[in-house]
C-alpha cells in the first residue's frame, strides 16, 4: 500500500466518504451543474463541510493517491472575461454575425430532383413539389431530407453552417470558440484494490484493536503466529491476553465491496491457519454477510462469524460476543 493511501486514510473526511461507499449509500460520485459555480459535488461538500471548490481539490487528492478512479463525465464552458459558467451558445450568420437566424430543413423531391427549403413545399398542411406540383406523402420514397438551410433575418443571406459564438449572461461578453475556456469534470468511484486494506484498517480493525486493548489484550495488527508446522501465519489482528492463562484471539475481516456474500474460501483458509497455530478463539468478520455454505463450515471449524451490513454494526456485534 502506497504512502499516499496511508496518509489519506487518517483523514476523517476520507473515512466518512468511504463509509458511504461501503454501506451502499454511494456508488459513483457525479457532479451536478450549477449556473454560479459550474459543476459541483454536493455529496462530497456535505461530507467535508467545505463549499466549492474544496470538494474538487479533495477528490483530486484522493485520485492522485490512487484511492479513487475517475472518468471524464462532462466539460464545462466558462466565460473568457469573468469566469462565469452561465454561458449560452449563439448560432450566428457568417456574413453579418447576427444570431437572428432561421433554420429550415432542405427537402428533395426524388422524382423530379427539385430541392428547396421545407416551407416552399408546404401547401395547406401538405407537401407539394413547387416544380412539378406532385404531392409528397412518403418520406424516403417520394422525398428525402437533404440537410438544413439557414437564412439570416437581418441581412437576408442564406447558408448551411452557422458560426457559433458564446454569450455570457453575467457580464454580457460575446466571444468565439478560440477564446473559450473549458474545464473537465469527472465522475469518481472507489479503487477497490487500493481501498480494501485502508477501509479495513480504520473502519473495523482500528476500533476492534482499541476495544481489545481496553480489555487488557496486547494487540498486533497485522499479527503473526508461528504454527506447529513451522510456518508463520498472518491474521488481521492477533490479540494476546496479558494474564497467566494463555488466551490468544485472532480476527480476520473480509469486506465485499460488491455487496455479494463472502465465499467459503475465506473460512477454509482461516481454519488452516488457526488449526496450525492452535489459537484459543477465532473470529471472521464478514461485511455484509457470508455465504450459507461458509456459515456451515465456520460452525464446523469453530470459527465465530460476525455478519453486519456496516462496519459500526460489526464492531457492536463483536463487542457483544466477548464475555466481560
Amino acid at each position: 500500500m502506497g504512502g499516499g493511501v496511508r496518509a489519506e486514510s487518517r483523514d476523517t473526511r476520507f473515512q466518512a466518504l468511504v463509509s458511504r461507499f461501503m454501506s451502499g449509500d454511494l456508488h459513483v460520485i457525479r457532479p451536478v451543474f450549477d449556473l454560479k459555480h459550474g459543476l459541483r459535488y454536493p455529496d462530497v461538500e456535505e461530507i467535508i463541510g467545505e463549499p466549492h471548490p474544496g470538494e474538487e481539490e479533495f477528490l483530486a487528492r484522493l485520485y492522485d493517491a490512487g484511492i479513487l478512479n475517475r472518468e471524464l463525465y462532462d466539460s464545462v464552458l466558462y466565460c473568457a472575461n469573468c469566469g462565469s459558467a452561465n454561458v449560452s451558445i449563439r448560432y450566428c450568420c457568417p456574413y453579418c454575425k447576427s444570431f437572428n437566424i432561421r433554420k429550415s430543413s432542405l427537402i428533395e423531391h426524388v422524382k423530379c430532383g427539385y430541392m428547396d427549403v421545407e416551407e416552399k413545399f408546404c401547401v395547406e398542411k401538405k407537401l407539394v413539389c413547387p416544380k412539378c406540383h406532385e404531392e409528397l406523402t412518403k418520406m424516403g420514397v417520394d422525398y428525402r431530407k437533404a440537410g438544413v438551410w439557414c437564412t439570416c433575418n437581418n441581412c437576408g443571406k442564406s447558408f448551411d453552417i452557422p458560426v457559433p459564438h458564446h454569450f455570457c449572461r453575467e457580464c454580457r461578453h460575446v466571444f468565439p470558440f478560440e477564446q473559450a475556456v473549458f474545464k473537465e469534470a469527472y465522475a469518481y468511484s472507489l479503487n477497490e484494490e487500493a481501498i480494501k486494506q485502508v477501509a479495513l484498517d480504520w473502519t473495523v480493525l482500528a476500533p476492534i484493536g482499541s476495544f481489545m486493548e481496553e480489555r487488557g489484550f496486547k494487540v498486533e495488527s497485522p499479527g503473526l503466529l508461528g504454527g506447529k508446522s513451522g510456518v508463520k501465519h498472518m491474521f488481521d489482528i492477533v490479540a494476546r491476553g496479558k494474564g497467566t492463562v494463555r488466551n490468544i484471539i485472532v480476527i480476520n475481516v473480509s469486506v465485499s465491496t460488491t455487496r455479494e456474500p463472502i465465499p467459503d474460501q475465506f473460512i477454509i483458509e482461516m481454519f488452516a491457519k488457526t488449526f496450525d497455530s492452535a489459537v484459543d478463539k477465532a473470529f471472521l468478520i464478514a461485511i455484509p454477510k457470508i455465504s450459507k455454505s461458509g456459515r456451515k463450515l465456520a460452525s464446523l471449524y469453530k470459527i465465530h462469524v460476525i455478519e453486519a451490513e456496516k462496519p459500526d454494526k460489526a464492531l457492536k456485534k463483536f463487542e457483544a460476543s466477548l464475555p466481560s
